[in-house]
């Protein structure tokens, strides 16, 4: 990866370290994680696909072997950064038809960019995703979806 492919990578992760991630709006979020070899803190930013009843929800685009993903089910996350809220998060895997709902939701809120987001999936799986309801299935058993929460007693900021 050449310097402006890197620094563009970096970028949403620099605004939260200067306290701006609210200019991402409640459309990106920050996790904050341990990790599981390391004991390092490690920062992602992870596009939320779904959001409601307390929850935000995001994809593990690399799958169950995202390092994000796999630093999580080893050790809670230690914090999420969403629009200007702060919380200690408590975390779930969603189900196959919870996170087939999310994952069509989201299909239908960016139909602009529906084409785009099928090309991406695709590639992010390895075969062709059309946005049907079995081709949905299939993707949320290779990319499961998590829901951060505020944790019981997790001061918000």
């Amino acid at each position: 990866m050449n310097g402006l492919a890197r620094a563009l990578f970096r970028a949403p992760a620099r605004l939260y370290d200067r306290n701006l991630g609210w200019v991402l709006g409640r459309r990106f979020l920050c996790l904050t994680h341990t990790g599981r070899k390391s004991g390092r803190r490690y920062r992602t930013v992870l596009e939320v696909v779904g959001a409601g009843s307390g929850e935000v929800v995001v994809v593990a685009g690399l799958g169950r072997s995202a390092d994000w993903y796999r630093n999580i089910r080893s050790a809670p996350a230690v914090e999420i950064a969403v629009g200007r809220q702060r919380f200690t998060p408590a975390h779930r895997v969603l189900g196959e038809t919870e996170a087939a709902e999310v994952i069509a939701a989201y299909e239908h809120r960016n139909r602009w960019v529906r084409p785009v987001v099928h090309r991406l999936l695709s590639k992010l799986v390895g075969w062709s995703y059309d946005g049907t309801e079995p081709a949905r299935r299939r993707l949320v058993g290779q990319l499961p979806l998590v829901a951060f929460r505020p944790a019981p007693g997790s001061p918000r900021g």
